[in-house]
């Protein structure tokens, strides 16, 4: 399984599919902070309000690496699908956040 070619869903099943092994909760983590740059520009673009695309690309950016986290440990035990996905967020200190995707690991083979 390769991040380009995973199966992930956060339900869990896939149509089609049965599970025919758990391989257990798979994690990837990134703590990520805003630079003085961005913190400046962001808080400029909040002066005209709307989307603050500054913010918007670090959150999507951390999002995408700790996705691209959680399938790489999902490779590392077997796995070929990961179900159940789900994301979280916690802000350790002030532009400081940590990001969390996880799921369960299975392997999973076309049902007859």
């Amino acid at each position: 399984m390769s991040v380009e070619h995973a199966m992930i869903t956060t339900g869990f099943d896939f149509e089609g599919f049965r599970v025919t092994r758990y391989l257990g909760l798979v994690r990837g983590i990134t703590v990520r902070s805003r630079s003085i740059v961005g913190t400046v520009g962001g808080a400029l673009q909040t002066l005209v309000g709307g989307n603050i695309g500054l913010f918007t690309e670090l959150c999507e950016q951390s999002r995408q690496e700790a996705y691209d986290l959680m399938v790489s440990h999902a490779t590392e035990l077997g796995a070929n699908a990961v179900i159940g996905v789900r994301y979280d967020a916690t802000e350790l200190m002030g532009g400081v956040t940590e990001v969390l995707a996880y799921g369960t690991a299975v392997r999973i083979e076309r049902a007859a």
